[in-house]
């Protein structure tokens, strides 16, 4: 099997058990995107070289109390009162783990286990918060799925007009491959994306689609960026082989991981 068919088989596979899970109910999106995150903690703990059980505790326990009280349908403005508990508990634990370290090694390992939850952990829960973001509280699939579709709307559009009209480089030190060109074709693309969106997606109006498209654009690049830089620094082109044709899971979810938190921040602010 060439490169071209395994990245279609495996691509399309991918795309198919995130759509199905994603509209076949709450539990199956929730527990997908656990499994997902815990493997995205895998590939970066392993770039970063973080030898650590505390960004799993804590990532996960961020993320089963956050979204327990969406299973049970409890309304998510309760996310303070058990996700703090959960942040704080976590904090302490991994503040008493260093004890245990060398003391030239506590400040380092300190700095990656936090940055670990941070950059992994706490966007995979916000991730899985968004459906419920509504005046009901209740699981709006079409909600994340757009959501997805102006991801991958903005990555292929990106990737054909930078391929093919791309001449000044984003940012050429840490993507050598991305240019301005590919950046605002995505952006144009992402946008008419939205306008579509709002046509079938009608629980949001297109002024809100609208919006995740510009966060999408913007955010979803910088965290392509991101990504790209730890791989660099740790001297890999993919995060891992997981996914054959494609890298790792964090690869193929570096850019919702960054634009997740400042959609989530935008439908609290409007919900």
């Amino acid at each position: 099997m060439n490169n071209l068919a395994k990245r279609a088989i495996f691509g399309s596979l991918f795309v198919g058990v995130l759509i199905f899970s994603i509209l076949y109910g709450k539990i199956t999106f929730i527990t997908l995107f656990l499994i997902i995150m815990n493997l995205s903690l895998f590939e970066f703990n392993r770039l970063i070289q973080l030898n650590s059980s505390f960004p799993y505790i804590l990532g996960n326990l961020l993320f089963v109390f956050a979204n327990a009280l969406n299973v049970h349908d409890i309304p998510s403005r309760l996310l303070s009162e058990y996700a703090g508990v959960a942040l704080f508990l976590g904090f302490f634990a991994t503040f008493i783990s260093i004890l245990f370290n060398k003391k030239e090694e506590a400040v380092d390992q300190l700095g990656k286990k936090f940055l670990s939850v941070v950059y992994i952990a706490l966007p995979y829960t916000l991730i899985v918060m968004i459906p419920f973001l509504n005046n009901d509280f209740e699981y709006v699939n079409t909600t994340i799925l757009g959501v997805f579709i102006l991801v991958w709307v903005n990555d292929t559009f990106a990737f054909l007009v930078g391929s093919n009209f791309g001449r000044n480089k984003l940012l050429e030190r840490i993507s050598p491959n991305k240019t301005w060109e590919g950046f605002l074709g995505g952006m144009i693309f992402t946008i008419i994306g939205s306008y579509v969106l709002a046509h079938y997606f009608t629980k949001l109006s297109f002024v809100n689609w609208l919006v995740f498209a510009l966060i999408v654009s913007i955010f979803g690049v910088l965290g392509d960026l991101i990504e790209s830089m730890f791989k660099r620094q740790a001297g890999v082109k993919d995060s891992s082989n997981m996914i054959p044709g494609h890298g790792g899971f964090l690869d193929r979810m570096d850019s919702v991981i960054f634009a997740a938190p400042f959609i989530f921040i935008y439908l609290l602010l409007i919900s």
